[in-house]
């Protein structure tokens, strides 16, 4: 009899469990289409860092302590808080009022039911493994969970390889490695560097187009070196 007990008072907490669960994952999905907000800057994935950190496992963890994310500012990194639904009300209501000084960009979302359904989301999301929760659950796509990662600048080809780049009064004129050269306005042109796995190879440095007709223009270089090595000054 006891041990019949005991396997129904089981049954019952296991019941009740996988409804609080499924409850959570109920206001979770209404915060979900907020979520494209963050998407544009982090990612649920551990150790992928975009303009922000990567989110994973930072529900109840202590601000600005991901080990591998070397752009936290003094004002951030001085704070003694850990996030929890009541710091990221705050901080999605207004950052800056937050914390003077960070570099957040995010304007912040008025709405107090926004704001909550969003937090109901994250609170599931930046959980131990929720970024497989919150995608097997269908609330958002695996690129969204993945962040939006810039292309991967290793696969280019040779219309966007660059071979040589020179300077000529008011242009650079930049030659690819299919032979053409193409002449843009310095102002267009936005020289960068991108020393990940999904950077330019070494010593092919990437053009890409960007603007309404493809005349404002990137240029990625893998390190500092190859932009003095590939740069010249000549008419």
């Amino acid at each position: 009899m006891r041990s019949s007990i005991c396997a129904i008072i089981l049954a019952a907490i296991a019941v009740a469990t996988a409804a609080k669960a499924q409850d959570q994952v109920e206001m979770a999905r209404k915060g979900a289409p907020a979520y494209r907000l963050c998407a544009a800057c982090h990612s649920l994935q551990p150790g992928v860092h975009l303009s922000g950190p990567s989110l994973a496992d930072r529900w109840k963890q202590r601000v600005a302590t991901v080990g591998d994310y070397g752009r936290y500012t003094a004002a951030l990194k001085q704070q003694d808080f850990d996030w929890d639904e009541i710091t990221l009300n705050a901080w999605i209501a207004d950052p800056q009022a937050m914390v003077a000084g960070t570099t957040m960009t995010f304007r912040g979302i008025e709405r107090d039911d926004t704001r909550s359904a969003l937090i109901e989301f994250l609170r599931l999301a930046l959980a131990p493994g929720g970024a497989e929760k919150v995608v097997k659950e269908g609330l958002i796509s695996a690129a969204m969970a993945q962040g939006q990662i810039p292309p991967d600048l290793s696969l280019v080809g040779p219309n966007q390889r660059i071979a040589h780049i020179r300077h000529c009064r008011d242009a650079y004129y930049i030659a690819t490695a299919n032979g053409a050269e193409f002449p843009f306005w310095e102002t267009n042109v936005r020289i960068k560097t991108d020393t990940s796995a999904r950077g330019p190879k070494r010593g092919e440095p990437v053009l890409h187009r960007s603007g309404m007709v493809g005349d404002r223009v990137s240029v990625v270089f893998s390190s500092l070196a190859e932009m003095k090595a590939l740069i010249s000054e000549e008419c």
